[in-house]
Order: structure tokens, then sequence, then C-alpha cells
């Protein structure tokens, strides 16, 4: 990721070994791909123009764009799972349209498949595994899943990347590198920081090609939550690593509902507050107190199992701070949630390189934060609007130069997805008078002291050490 000339080093980091890159493929295939894109958007465009039969516009438009970006594959995919994911930011009937593409994309060819599982563990399935059902239960943008048996009777699911799918996510993102530097100078794509975001875009996707990956985070992720208020209350699923390769992640199967599968919620009786408080306080803690958080808490990638507890999926993405950034970010959170600091908020996002100096220097962006934040920590879910202050953030963003580092972004995209499950289970809730987060933040502010009282006497140990130096050379 790029950073600002005039700000300090970018936020976060994130290994580079084993992470397998997409390739740049031949200008022919990226022809093939613009044709692949114009049949589509001409063939919608005639599906609509045919006779509604009652339904309104802005529905079949929803509709025939969801169908669109299937035919298009993973990487559209992936973009409809993000509109899928975020209410408040896109138009109702289009995010209520790509729910179904959550975890049901049309799923790959058997025999295509089957080879993929031949060639990743060496042997037929039915020699691997006492039962192997053939039949998807599960269809995304990488890959799909497969439920089984192994000989030792222990029943798993198999996630099963997709046949051909990197040439197809290399094509695509190379287009929307090109769209991006278009983009860029329009007032918005400035903004957003278009080749930036593209940018991120083919980094996650090249993280979610690698299971070996996937499988190291999820183990690390519960390490982190291990030593938590949540670790009864969240899990992840056990990963099977003889069973585990580039293309292939089998895990143990858990029985579980959808987050958002309110009817099931309400019929298990689950307390709907409390699930969402362990959503976004196990995110907050281990992404505060351990640099690491879950990067993509979509629907289909959060459950709830038959004890109550949350059940993360699919690791592919991971968000992680470096302990430098974790420090203040710790710091900022204290300030604006604690404090209600807002200048000292501000040049804390300066030291993150999300704020240039020149917007500094104006003397009034800690105002322009406090009117920004202030509603939140009054005002209940319901009543909270999100495409509102999605808009305002635009704004503020426009006017003072904004650029919030990758894994910022990241982190305010997990909350946008737990903001649905909040308005959706508990939309009475004001997280932020919760005792529970409350506590947190307590010791987190006596973490970010102890920390601070040490740097100082460190830098005062170092000052004694330096001063009788100074004394003997002169």
């Amino acid at each position: 990721m790029s950073q600002r000339p005039d700000s300090p080093r970018s936020i976060g980091s994130r290994p580079a070994d084993d992470v397998l890159m997409l390739q740049k493929v031949p200008a022919v295939t990226e022809i093939r791909r613009v044709g692949s894109l114009l049949r589509q958007a001409g063939r919608a465009g005639v599906r609509l123009a045919r006779p509604g039969h009652g339904k309104p516009l802005k529905i079949r438009a929803a509709q025939q764009t969801r169908e669109s970006f299937a035919r298009l594959g993973p990487t559209y995919v992936k973009l409809g799972q993000l509109i899928a994911s975020s209410p408040g930011v896109f138009p109702l009937p289009l995010s209520r349209e790509f729910r179904s593409m959550l975890d049901r994309v049309p799923p790959a060819d058997p025999a295509e498949v089957r080879r993929v599982l031949i060639e990743q563990l060496g042997d037929e399935p039915e020699k691997i595994f006492a039962r192997f059902d053939s039949e998807p239960i599960a269809s995304a943008s990488i890959a799909q899943v497969h439920t089984a048996t192994l000989r030792s009777g222990a029943d798993v699911v198999v996630k099963i990347q997709r046949p051909g799918i990197r040439m197809r996510l290399a094509s695509d993102v190379q287009l929307l590198a090109r769209a991006a530097k278009v983009a860029r100078v329009t007032s918005v794509g400035k903004v957003m920081n278009a080749p930036e975001i593209v940018e991120d875009f083919t980094q996650n996707l090249n993280e979610e090609l690698d299971f070996r990956a996937e499988a190291r985070a999820m183990e690390e992720w519960q390490a982190a939550v291990a030593d938590t208020d949540y670790a009864d209350r969240v899990r992840v699923a056990k990963v099977y690593h003889e069973y585990t390769t580039e293309r292939v992640l089998t895990m143990e199967r858990i029985t579980a509902t959808r987050i958002d599968d309110l009817r099931t919620i309400r019929a298990k009786k689950f307390d709907g507050t409390r699930l969402v408080k362990t959503l976004l306080l196990s995110l907050l803690d281990t992404g505060l107190n351990q640099g690491i958080f879950h990067g993509d808490l979509h629907a289909g990638n959060v459950l709830v199992d038959d004890d109550g507890r949350i059940v993360l999926l699919d690791f592919g993405i991971v968000g992680r701070f470096d302990e430098r950034s974790r420090k203040i970010l710790c710091g900022l959170v204290i300030d604006l949630l604690v404090r209600s600091d807002h200048e000292a908020a501000v040049q804390k996002l300066f030291e993150l390189g999300a704020v240039p100096r020149h917007s500094l220097d104006g003397g009034d962006v800690g105002q322009v934060m406090k009117n920004f934040t202030d509603p939140l920590a009054t005002t209940d879910m319901r009543s909270l609007s999100y495409a509102d202050l999605g808009k305002q953030l635009m704004d503020l963003a426009k006017e003072y130069d904004l650029r919030l580092p990758r894994e910022l972004v990241l982190v305010g995209k997990q909350l946008l997805y737990v903001e649905r499950y909040m308005k959706l289970l508990a939309p009475r809730w004001t997280a932020i008078s919760d005792p529970e987060l409350f506590a947190m933040m307590a010791r987190l502010m006596k973490d970010v002291e102890r920390e601070r009282r040490a740097a100082v006497a460190a830098a005062a140990a170092d000052a004694d050490t330096i001063r009788p130096d100074i004394a003997e050379n002169s």
C-alpha cells in the first residue's frame, strides 16, 4: 500500500511468507474479459427493458445486477458480498438481493472439483474419507464446502478452491486497476483513493488463495481470544492439517445457524444482545490487545451454534496491527470513547497516517470529529441512519483530505457488518454505555497509561545516560 508523503508510516503489517501472488495476464485475456463485461451489461439491459409483471424497476434492476455479478465470477461475487453486508451504504433493495451471494453462489463443475481434490490430497475422495458428499452445502466466491466423514469417524467439512480461479481473478483485478486510475480524477475517486482500494482488494484475494495461511490464522485468532472474557462465548472450528493443503481446507463440522436468521435465533431463544455484544467485544479485544482480528464478518461467516456461542468461519482475510500502530490505536479509542479528547484523537490519526499535516493546521478538526462522533454515544441502533453517517464521513474526507489506512478501513468494514446484526438482533442496545464495554475500556486505559509511564521512564533513563557523556566530552 502506498504511503502519504506528509504522513508517518502506514498502519498494519501482514506476513508475506506463503502468499501466492496473482500473476499478470496477457492482453488478449484482458480483452476477452472486457467483452464478457460488456455482454453481461447488454443482456441485463435487454432483460430490464422487458415487461416487469408488476415488479418495481429498482427491484428488477437489483435482481439483474446480482445475476450479472454471479455470471461474471468470483471477483464480482466478492463485490456483491460487500454490498450485501453494508445496507447502510448501498440501497436496501440491492443489499437484500445480494445476500444470496454470501454463501449461495452457483457451484463449480463436480468433475473439476474432484480433480482439484485428487491433485491436492493425492487420492480419490472415496479412498481418503469414509464418506464424501459431492454435493456442496455452501458455494461462495473463492471456494465451495462439502461434508465428509474421516476414517476416524469425525464429521468434517472440506473447503475446496474453485478450479481455474487464479486466472479469472488476475484478469479482473487488472481491469479494476485500470478503472481505478481513471476514477481517481473524480472527486469521489480521489477521496476513496481508488487505486489503493483495488491494491488492497487484490492483496485480500491473494491472501485467500492459500488455505494453509487461513488454517494458521484460525489457530492464531483462537489463541488470541483464549485468555479473554469471551473464550467460552466464541469459537473457531478445529483444523485437520493432514487433510489441508494450499487449495483444500478440512475442518470439524459444526451445526450452527446464520446470525442473520432472525426466525431461528428467536425460536432457539438466544439472547440477541448477548450475541452482538460478544461479536463486537471479541473483535475489539483481539484487535486492540492482540493486534489481530477477523477481516470478513459478513453473515455467511458468522454463525451461532446450538449452545449459543458465536462461530466464526473463513479466515481468508485477517487484519493485523503492528505493535506501534496497535498502541496508537488503543490511545485513539481511549481519547474518543473515554476522555472525549477529540484534539488528541486527531493527533493519533495523524500518527497513523490518516490526517495530513495541512489539515491539522486548520485548528478545527477536533471539533468536527466531536460533532461527528457524539451522536454515536447517545443514540440507539434503531434510530441511527448509517447512510447519513456515511455521507457525513465522505464530506469530511473531501474537506480535510482524510485517507484511512488499510487496517482502519478493514475495521470499519467489520463494524458495518456488526451494525447490521445490532439493528436486527438488538436495536435498542446502546453499545457505548454497556458495562462490559466500559470494563474493557477501563482495562485498556490502564494498559495505555502503563505503557505511557514506561515510555517516559525509558526516555528519562536514556537522558541520564547521555548527560555524563556530554559533560565528559565538554
